[in-house]
Parts: C-alpha cells; sequence; structure tokens
C-alpha cells in the first residue's frame, strides 16, 4: 500500500490555509500554484483543493456546495488537550455542533470547519480505543 493523502475541496485557499494552520497547527509545505497546497504536520500530509461552488465533483454527483454537510468520511485530530484545541479551533473560525461528549475511549467535540466539512477533535483516554476492542 502507498502513503495516505487526505484532499480537502475548499471554495477559497487563503482563508482555508488561515484555518488549518491557526486552528491545527498544521504548516505549509508546497504550494500547487493558485489551485492547491500541501500543509504538514498531522499523520497524513493534507491538500486544500480549490474548487469553486457550484462545480461537479463527480459525473452524477451534485454540485459543490459549501454549506454545512454531511459525510461519512471526515477529519479526526487527535489532540492531548481538548478544551485548548477546541479553543484555538474555534478562534480559527470553526463551528461547534455538540457539547464536548465523554465516550468509553476518551472525549470528543464535534465541529464544522468553516467550508462545511465535518472535523472531530478527539482527546484518548489512557487505554484509547483498547477500551472498546473486542477479541478477533
Amino acid at each position: 500500500m502507498s502513503d495516505l493523502l487526505v484532499n480537502i475541496d475548499v471554495p477559497a485557499l487563503d482563508p482555508a490555509i488561515a484555518f488549518y494552520t491557526r486552528a491545527f497547527g498544521l504548516r505549509v509545505g508546497r504550494r500547487f500554484g493558485a489551485s492547491g497546497v500541501e500543509l504538514l504536520g498531522a499523520a497524513a500530509p493534507i491538500y486544500l483543493l480549490l474548487k469553486p461552488a457550484g462545480s461537479e465533483p463527480a459525473a452524477g454527483a451534485s454540485p459543490r456546495d459549501y454549506r454545512r454537510h454531511w459525510t461519512p468520511v471526515h477529519l479526526d485530530f487527535v489532540v492531548d488537550d481538548l478544551e485548548a484545541a477546541a479553543r484555538r479551533a474555534l478562534e480559527a473560525g470553526a463551528v461547534p455542533e455538540a457539547d464536548i461528549e465523554v465516550v468509553a475511549w476518551g472525549r470528543m467535540l464535534r465541529l464544522a470547519d468553516p467550508f462545511g466539512h465535518g472535523i472531530c477533535l478527539l482527546e484518548f483516554s489512557d487505554r484509547g480505543y483498547d477500551a472498546i476492542a473486542t477479541p478477533g
């Protein structure tokens, strides 16, 4: 298997760069002209791709819309201090969608970025996902 890359479509690069670098401490890597930028500092590189609202994402798919939307694939950022990470994300423009949830493996906060994409902040307990792992 090759490396994993994360692509995030955004309607404008500069606000997206500002949000993701400020909220999550990522840093700009390579730039791809006016059409994209690489962000480094997570387990996988994140590519912000300029895709105008209304453009077609795939044959037969609805046009891109940057209002809040649901998708089964989203980003989870693992953090050491949930409150501090939440403060940074909110100050950068994230929108909270629920209160902090306490779960068997730790705590989480559901947010949306300024472009409608869902994001979760996860703070693992000492056991993390081992707290819910089942044999097999």
